[in-house]
């Protein structure tokens, strides 16, 4: 019994012993990473999307967490009344048409009647020079064709008119047409489904967000720099991002530089920065590939890569 004790009791120090020197290894391999550069939280460009008309719901398929391609269609808005509307506008266009082609044709019978007495006018002429004919006659004929002038004219303005008419009534088309199409819902980016405002049946208003859409593929850590270190950093610099940093797995990810602000501002309270009392700080943003792990909102550390 006594031998089985102090066997055990090796055991249990053995497995003490090396339980301490792994957690000094891991110690020692975490101690490694350089010092932290900046610290900030990843956020995302995020799109509120709403209806450019205003009209019922009748299907949106939207569902939060959902991944949404570019310029699918996720709803749509009641459109009967527009249809309508177009079609009116139509047969209007074409009644407007027809009117044009009697007007038209209307014009060309009297061009074909000032081509009669454009020639009559000439025969009589040369006849009244040779006393064949008596000038009163001819003098009937000339005014017969500034009456056909006068009205060759009122038709031509006829015809001007009936056609800003078509033109007005076709603009009027176009805009419906562009209404009808707006009652279709387009996804404007590639992203996942952050939160959803609104429901099949209610009305949709222009400005009024039917839900908020951010591509998650990259998020944007948001940083604070100091003033001595903005002079070390240049967009399009490689930084590493580490998360989970107060864990035994920290986690790290390669990022971009892709922003700097020109102006500085008041250090947030809620931020940490390298340097302590540092009153004024400059924000960055650095591009991050998203493995599915990040989140908006977490925090994360970075270290600034040399050239």
């Amino acid at each position: 019994m006594n031998i089985s004790h102090f066997v055990q009791g090796k055991n249990v120090l053995r497995l003490t012993l090396i339980a301490l020197l792994a957690g000094e290894l891991l110690s020692s391999c975490k101690s490694k990473r350089p010092e932290t550069d900046a610290f900030g939280n990843f956020e995302s460009v995020e799109v509120l999307v709403s209806s450019e008309i205003q009209g019922k719901i009748i299907d949106f398929s939207v569902q939060e967490g959902q991944l949404i391609n570019k310029d699918a269609i996720v709803g749509y808005l009641d459109s009967l009344s527009l249809y309508y509307k177009k079609q009116q506008l139509v047969a209007q266009v074409q009644a407007a048409e027809a009117r044009l082609f009697q007007v038209a044709d209307q014009i060309s019978v009297q061009e074909e009647q000032m081509d009669v007495l454009d020639s009559e006018i000439r025969r009589l002429e040369s006849l009244v020079e040779e006393d064949a004919a008596p000038a009163k006659q001819l003098d009937d004929l000339k005014n017969q064709k500034r009456v056909l002038r006068r009205q060759i004219k009122a038709t031509q303005r006829q015809k001007g008119t009936i056609s800003s008419e078509i033109r007005s009534l076709l603009y009027q088309v176009a805009q419906v047409q562009d209404q009808l199409q707006k009652c279709a819902i387009k996804n404007p980016i590639d992203g996942t489904v952050l939160e959803k405002y609104a429901e099949v049946g209610e009305l949709a208003i222009p400005g009024k967000p039917l839900y908020k859409i951010a591509d998650l593929s990259v998020l944007k850590l948001k940083a604070y720099v100091s003033g001595k270190q903005l002079s070390e950093i240049k967009l399009g610099q490689k930084v590493k991002v580490y998360v989970d940093a107060q864990k035994e797995k920290e986690r790290s990810y390669n990022g971009t530089i892709s922003w700097i602000a020109s102006e500085a501002e008041f250090t947030p309270k809620i931020i940490q920065t390298k340097e302590e009392r540092v009153n004024l700080v400059y924000a960055i943003k650095i591009d991050v590939k998203n493995d599915g792990y990040l989140k908006i909102g977490m925090p994360a550390e970075v270290v600034f890569l040399k050239d």
